[in-house]
């Protein structure tokens, strides 16, 4: 028997989630067959056998968080043999094969046929279900792979009586209340602030309940757009933001970039203003170290590694994958390294190595209806720049002492910190940092 543990699935992952089980309990599989899916904060992975046989035994349910080396299954390799033999008697007889085969169960948790025998959802969701009187297999899971929500209780519980059956509301509300408590705890304990419970509100303060209505689109959170959520509350709350905000003259840098543009196109590299924003800000970075940093609990680290996060939008969400050791890379490396990361990333093949130990990010939200905004910073780091759209404006330019007009491309670029560590000064000074090498246009391309 060959026990399958939960591989180390990046630098900084130390658990994952089981998403999805692609194989029940009898079957018998390939070597680096795909057994299951695990979802982390990073990416999602396949699980695949590390040996040939039939497995034995499923450990653990869809929706399980397992640490690295937690057992996840057992595959029995002895029974490989039996396999061959197995598959020609199901060959002769194939009436028995069919009942034979639709006799297993599900394996624990699996979104197999027989979802109804074992709906998957949450403890708290199935309480409220036993307390509105909803039968968990008559209710249609709108969650990840089928999972019944809260939500999807209510709308059942609402549903199935003419009267507004107000039972279920007295056992919700304690459940906000506690995880008020424990972000309380978990986030600012020595303050005694309690955050605002998403869809409730502070103490005083009750967010009205929603009701639904004719032409209402109900959109339940992707895996991505959960973690995503959770992440940008957890850093407004956590990081208190500050935002300041410089005129970019864009013209030496454009000169530079059409200059050398076709040249780099036909090395199969992109010359954008994003490469050049980058390089710069990691030039900003290693003149202001603070920048690079993380806090800790009564102090803060300024970190050796330059690794530049790089904001990509992808069919599936803003993830943000990390150039390792920016600061070491000229200018062509950094442009080469996003053309690498955003092409990974919109197909699908993005790591979860490639979004770890991210130390400072730049976002590109796009080029149309952008004048600028404060971007939140991605935790655990301190600060990010944000671009803004490129338009071109009307700019005063000295030459001999002597004042003209002329008009150039020209964009704002907004800066959020971290004003736990630092101050304004600090922050004005990496910011007209990066705003003077691009207005100066020096770059060795």
């Amino acid at each position: 028997m060959v026990d399958v543990r939960m591989p180390q699935l990046g630098e900084s992952v130390l658990e994952g989630t089981v998403s999805r089980w692609l194989v029940r309990e009898g079957d018998f599989v390939k070597r680096e067959q795909p057994l299951l899916e695990v979802a982390t904060d990073k990416a999602d992975t396949e699980i695949p056998a590390p040996i040939a046989g039939r497995v034995a035994r499923i450990v653990v349910a869809e929706g399980t968080v397992v640490a690295k080396e937690g057992l996840l299954c057992q595959i029995d390799e002895a029974a490989q043999g039996e396999a061959q033999a197995t598959a020609q008697r199901a060959s002769a007889p194939p009436a028995p094969v069919e009942t034979r085969s639709a006799a297993p169960a599900p394996a624990p948790g699996s979104n197999g046929h027989d979802e109804s025998a074992r709906p998957l959802t949450s403890p708290s969701t199935k309480k409220l279900a036993r307390e509105s009187g909803v039968d968990l297999r008559d209710v249609h899971g709108t969650g990840d792979h089928g999972r019944i929500t809260r939500d999807d209780v209510m709308r059942a519980a609402h549903g199935a009586s003419a009267e507004p059956a107000p039972a279920p509301q007295p056992s919700a509300a304690p459940q906000p209340a506690s995880t008020a408590a424990e972000l309380s705890q978990l986030i600012q304990a020595s303050g005694g602030f309690v955050p605002p419970v998403p869809g409730v509100g502070y103490g005083a303060y009750k967010v009205p309940p929603y009701s639904p209505k004719p032409g209402d689109k109900v959109v339940p959170f992707s895996r991505r757009r959960r973690i995503t959520a959770d992440h940008m509350v957890y850093s407004k709350v956590t990081s208190p933001h500050v935002v300041t905000v410089a005129e970019v003259d864009l013209h030496e840098t454009s000169k530079l970039r059409d200059l050398h543009k076709d040249e780099f196109k036909r090395a199969g590299v992109s010359l954008t203003f994003l490469s050049f924003i980058c390089a710069a800000a990691v030039r900003a970075l290693r003149e202001h170290p603070e920048f690079n940093a993380r806090v800790l609990e009564n102090s803060y680290v300024v970190l050796r590694d330059v690794n530049l996060g790089v904001a990509v939008d992808t069919p599936g969400g803003l993830i943000v994958p990390s150039i390792k050791h920016a600061d070491e890379l000229s200018l062509r490396g950094i442009a080469r390294s996003i053309d690498e990361l955003a092409g990974r990333a919109k197909s699908g093949k993005i790591t979860a190595d490639d979004l770890a130990n991210t130390t400072f990010t730049v976002s590109n939200p796009g080029l149309k209806g952008n004048l600028f905004g404060g971007a939140i910073i991605s935790q655990p780091n301190v600060g990010i720049l944000r671009m803004g759209e490129i338009k071109k404006r009307v700019v005063v330019v000295t030459k001999d002492k002597e004042d003209s007009i002329a008009i150039h491309p020209v964009m704002f670029l907004a800066l959020s910190y971290d004003h736990r560590i630092i101050d304004g000064v600090l922050a004005n000074s990496f910011l007209w940092r990066v705003t003077d090498i691009l207005t100066r246009g020096e770059f060795e391309v």
